[in-house]
């Protein structure tokens, strides 16, 4: 469900980063940078350097997210203008990770960086507990 803000970035990328991109499109859940490189060596020897550039790259284009708690991945699922938030629920049980936006959050926290004198580059927001399905069965 890209948006065609991200198919655009899609055709800027090389070919190293359109793999990492796939394999962070294909995953259930989130992935380390070693995993993003474990999956890649499978088709050709890279390096930790190359893979940790390319999810930058990924990152700068709106293509991708850093899990800051989870030190981990994700391709971007929903499409983004610039300035939103980025804002993931992530259940501790079986590590799903849903994306949201949620205009109010984001306005709530742009008026305290206003109110504090703040300039907010960049705000993730990352809840964890349990998702729906490992709620019911706790």
């Amino acid at each position: 469900m890209a948006s065609t803000h991200h198919h655009h970035g899609l055709e800027d990328l090389n070919d190293t980063q359109k793999r990492v991109h796939r394999i962070l499109c294909s995953a259930q859940n989130p992935l380390s940078a070693y995993e993003v490189l474990d999956k890649m060596r499978a088709k050709g020897a890279v390096t930790p350097p190359t893979v940790y550039r390319s999810l930058d790259k990924l990152i700068e284009k709106g293509l991708a997210h850093r899990l800051e708690s989870l030190n981990a991945y994700v391709a971007c699922k929903h499409p983004h203008h610039e300035h939103d938030m980025a804002a993931f629920a992530i259940c501790e049980n079986c590590g799903l990770v849903k994306e949201f936006t949620d205009p109010h959050i984001s306005e709530r926290l742009s008026h305290w960086g206003d109110d504090h004198a703040f300039c907010t580059k960049k705000v993730t927001v990352e809840i964890r507990g349990l998702c729906e399905t490992c709620s019911k069965q706790a």
